[in-house]
């Protein structure tokens, strides 16, 4: 038996494209009320509008504590409880460690692991206290195994599978589920892929996910009843060699 996801409150980072505005678009029919967040104010005003219920849009950047905080301020003022934190955004970097950036490094580090970090850090007290809530956050398969032409991405995906493995044997006892979703090769935006034609072609080639494949593999894990928790779901396009 599943369980509805109605009139929950959710917060989704990294809202304004790709996983995060199509994760919108599939809960806002679920009937969750949703925290949009992103730094693009305007990404997330047109969303907000063309999902319309009570739908709250959060522009934020991540790497800025003090915008998580307002963040999590926003939404209690709005709602008064988070019921899930989809810990979405996220940046890319790949190529040779030899000739990399490090400031570029520390720019992908900072969104997807120090702001991962403190967004479950800011929900959690008010998730314990009402002995309930879900997190997921968006890893990669790149969490799983080190992909040798994205080491640093790897590692910070790989930071965020440790970090969720010893967070949830810590709120387990309080009736609070945390998980990582880690999907392959994604045709969107971070990825650079945003032509229609496109994507349909290699999807049909079976050579990439659709954002909106995530967004279900999401909704799967978070309508598993009370007693189950997925602590790691990945999904790959089928014929990805990895």
């Amino acid at each position: 038996m599943t369980q509805s996801l109605a009139g929950k409150i959710m917060i989704i980072t990294g809202a304004s494209s790709g996983i995060g505005r199509e994760t919108a678009r599939r809960f806002a029919a679920e009937g969750v009320r949703l925290v949009l967040v992103a730094r693009s104010a305007d990404r997330l005003s047109a969303l907000a509008a063309e999902l319309g219920g009570d739908t709250l849009a959060v522009p934020a950047d991540l790497t800025k504590p003090a915008d998580i905080d307002a963040m999590l301020e926003r939404t209690l003022a709005r709602f008064g409880r988070v019921d899930i934190l989809f810990a979405n955004a996220g940046s890319y970097v790949a190529g040779e460690v030899a000739g990399g950036d490090p400031d570029e490094w520390d720019r992908v580090i900072g969104i997807n692991v120090n702001g991962v970090f403190r967004a479950v850090r800011a929900v959690l007290p008010g998730m314990i206290a009402q002995r309930s809530g879900d997190i997921v956050v968006t890893s990669s398969i790149s969490g799983h195994q080190a992909i040798h032409w994205e080491p640093v991405y790897s590692a910070t995906k790989h930071a965020v599978q440790s970090f969720v493995h010893g967070v949830r044997r810590q709120i387990a006892p309080h009736n609070v589920r945390i998980g990582s979703l880690a999907p392959g090769m994604v045709l969107n935006e971070l990825w650079g892929v945003t032509d229609p034609a496109e994507i349909d072609r290699r999807v049909a080639e079976h050579g990439g996910l659709r954002s909106e494949d995530v967004a279900e593999a999401l909704l799967f894990m978070l309508t598993r009843p009370a007693h189950v928790t997925i602590r790691d779901l990945v999904i790959l396009p089928q014929n990805q060699d990895l």
